[in-house]
């Protein structure tokens, strides 16, 4: 397998940079489906420069999958658990009974979310760079 975890990781990077700036726009559905984006990138960057493949869009369970010196711990892996909340309700009006996502995140909802994916992707460039 042709390892992409370089291209991976600058695309999460690019990916929080978005949501950072989609937080300023007051776009704030965006930035947290683009927050679930960047860390789901960064692991996926992950699993690729192990030579893993992996598949899905659940970071929580790609977290919870790496091998155990990866591993994160409980805790850590409970933020993955909250972005992964955002990735169809932040982008499809037929997710909830009445309204558009955007009628449904505030500021709040998306600082939390670009400050996980932070997290996250700079938990997967050091393991990255460890190795």
């Amino acid at each position: 397998m042709v390892s992409r975890a370089g291209d991976r990781l600058r695309q999460a990077l690019r990916d929080l940079e978005h949501a950072e700036k989609s937080v300023e726009l007051g776009d704030y559905e965006w930035a947290c489906f683009a927050s679930h984006q960047a860390a789901e990138k960064a692991v996926k960057a992950l699993y690729n420069h192990l030579g893993i493949e992996v598949w899905g869009h659940s970071v929580t369970r790609m977290l919870r999958d790496l091998p155990d010196k990866y591993r994160p711990s409980e805790d850590f892996i409970d933020i993955a658990r909250k972005l992964d909340r955002h990735y169809i309700p932040a982008r499809y009006p037929n997710f909830h009974s009445e309204g558009a996502p955007l009628d449904y995140y505030s500021r709040d909802d998306a600082e939390r979310a670009v400050e996980y994916a932070r997290r996250i992707v700079e938990f997967c460039k050091s393991k990255i760079l460890q190795t």
